[in-house]
């Protein structure tokens, strides 16, 4: 997510850092850069013009003019002014009585799994969610939502067939929300590819029966430029409380969450990254403007890990690293934990300064996905002791995954290089420790990269953010 916009303000900011002053045709120079960089990123046209006029008239106050490393103090003062735009703090749902949530938005924008995946999310807090469906237009939206439901073992509440009048269907939702006692409901109603009257009049309809403590615009982050009237109509109708930005992780702009915080002033709540229903992070605005200048989300990181990690397989591990029984069933294991934490190019973006290596040969999901192939094609015998896999048994490994021989042969490569290193015992421990945790199971995190505090910026030596 941002990756251009990312890549554009590091280019920009390394010319800024080999300044030993600034001046006001730096900093202009600078700014128009910035500008043309928020643009192409489908940020709103005066959204980047205000965040532009921000940052200009603090980087030539006396707070940057008087400072040892000006190119420095102007990187923190963006990054400033950019979580000021994305919203300060992280902002709670309102799970008051009648505990309603009412999901709005554009059709193909995710609705009705971004609302499966909120209920995933609200299970996981230890409460009730119940979901209904009220998309009487989409062809299989209730189907669709039946199944996640389903798959959650959260209760629907559905229409009748052949139902299409949605006033009625909410009626009878309200109905059924009394027979079903507590619970968080979680309304999914339709949507339209272009907003039109129709699909407006009938939302006003709905949220006045269901009176949402929430009411929130589900959003494609590839809306671009169209999203300032997209949010702007939707928040004069409904009145929005809160964004959930989808898609994330399929897009390299990413204007559209910027500009409709700032044009509705609502927060943005959660992101979806990915199809899965447990792919839905709560929105953290100071995380992801650290994020956009390359700086990753350690925190973040961290948090996701602890979730995923069994602390149980975890020791195991790295017992088993400790008396250097390594092999290749433990190598796939690692994969597996990988992909519990999302998308590798997601999870690059949260490593300081790993950005770029994201566009690096070899390090995408697609190739973990081939490393998995060769691993499962082998037996359990060639996984315990992969020193009998000779030349035959190669061509075997490499027919049974679809892979080449090379592939097999490197990946017998690379596990011989860990296993020398884990031969060191000092770095092994060292290791294991930052992959798996010790002592409740987080994952530790490098030396001076504490839960709270920011790691040394790639922007210069001694830079933090906040100081």
């Amino acid at each position: 997510m941002f990756s251009l916009l990312t890549d554009k303000l590091e280019d920009t900011f390394r010319k800024l850092r080999g300044l030993g002053k600034i001046s006001e045709s730096n900093v202009a120079d600078a700014m128009k850069e910035i500008r043309m960089a928020l643009l192409e990123a489908d940020v709103d046209f005066k959204v980047a013009k205000d965040l532009i006029e921000a940052i200009k008239s603090r980087a030539l106050g006396e707070e940057v003019l008087k400072t040892v490393s000006p190119g420095q103090q102007i990187v923190k003062i963006f990054n400033d002014e950019l979580a000021k735009i994305l919203g300060g703090g992280a902002t709670d749902l309102d799970l008051s009585p009648p505990q309603r949530i009412l999901m709005v938005g554009l059709n193909g924008a995710g609705k009705t799994t971004t609302s499966a995946k909120l209920a995933n999310w609200l299970k996981k807090q230890g409460k009730r969610p119940l979901l209904i469906a009220l998309d009487l237009y989409r062809p299989a939206a209730v189907t669709q939502l039946q199944v996640l439901g389903q798959q959650l073992g959260v209760p629907v509440c559905v229409p009748p067939v052949g139902e299409t009048d949605v006033v009625k269907a909410t009626k009878a939702a309200l109905k059924w929300l009394e027979e079903q006692g507590s619970g968080i409901a979680i309304f999914d109603t339709a949507g339209r590819q272009e907003i039109d009257e129709t699909l407006l009049s009938e939302l006003k309809k709905v949220r006045d029966l269901v009176q949402p403590r929430e009411t929130l615009l589900v959003a494609d982050a590839a809306t671009g430029q169209q999203a300032v009237s997209v949010a702007t109509k939707f928040h004069e109708t409904v009145t929005i409380t809160g964004l959930i930005m989808t898609k994330l992780d399929g897009d390299a702009r990413g204007g559209a969450l910027l500009s409709m915080r700032q044009v509705t002033g609502c927060p943005v709540k959660f992101l979806g990254v990915g199809e899965k229903v447990d792919q839905l992070e709560v929105f953290h605005p100071d995380r992801m403007a650290q994020r956009i200048l390359g700086m990753g989300d350690v925190v973040g990181l961290v948090e996701k890990a602890a979730q995923e990690i069994d602390e149980k397989e975890a020791m195991g591990m790295m017992r088993r690293m400790e008396e250097n029984k390594f092999d290749l069933t433990d190598m796939l294991k690692q994969l597996n934990f990988m992909k519990k934490l999302g998308p590798l190019e997601g999870l690059m973006g949260m490593i300081p300064g790993m950005s770029k290596l994201k566009n690096m040969p070899g390090v995408d999901d697609k190739r973990m996905k081939h490393t998995e192939a060769l691993i499962l094609s082998m037996t359990p015998k060639e996984r315990r002791n992969p020193g009998i896999i000779n030349g035959s048994r190669r061509k075997r490994i490499a027919q049974g995954s679809g892979r080449p021989v090379m592939e097999v042969n490197q990946l017998l490569k690379q596990f011989e290089m860990m296993k020398q290193m884990m031969s060191n015992k000092g770095a092994m421990a060292q290791m294991a420790g930052g992959l798996f945790g010790g002592g409740g199971g987080m994952p530790q995190l490098p030396k001076g990269m504490m839960p709270g505090k920011m790691p040394k910026s790639k922007f210069g030596k001694g830079f933090r953010l906040g100081g």
